[in-house]
């Protein structure tokens, strides 16, 4: 789902961050899209979204841009780092990265790191 600026901005807002500190807007779009592919769990737990994330769309990201992208999923429930998602990632396709601008600005997509992280890939839709 690609969200305009001015719901991006609106979402920032409402969002009520203690110190935001945003990239840019396509980083929390590219947050939204990780999100999107995981799979959701009763519980939270805490992982360091924001760089894994950061290794499946070669761009820098901050705590804040993963925040905004939480608060505006319908699914995910919780507050940076602990979020409802399951311990089965899913590794999303890069077909949700484009359009985005700013994927892959500062490192290749999917430098995933270590495979096993992710449990689930996603079929390229």
């Amino acid at each position: 789902m690609m969200f305009t600026d001015d719901l991006i901005e609106q979402a920032k807002k409402d969002a009520k961050l203690f110190q935001p500190n945003h990239e840019h807007n396509d980083c929390i779009r590219m947050a939204y899209e990780w999100l999107d592919a995981q799979l959701t769990t009763q519980g939270t737990r805490a992982a360091d979204w924001k760089h894994i994330i950061e290794r499946w769309c070669g761009r820098y990201i901050t705590d804040s841009d993963v925040e905004v992208a939480a608060f505006m999923h319908p699914k995910i429930e919780g507050k940076y780092p602990k979020y409802n998602i399951g311990k089965r990632l899913t590794l999303p396709s890069t077909k949700r990265l484009v359009g985005i601008g700013e994927a892959g600005k500062q490192n290749s997509i999917m430098r995933v790191g270590s495979p096993s992280a992710y449990k689930i890939i996603e079929a390229d839709r």
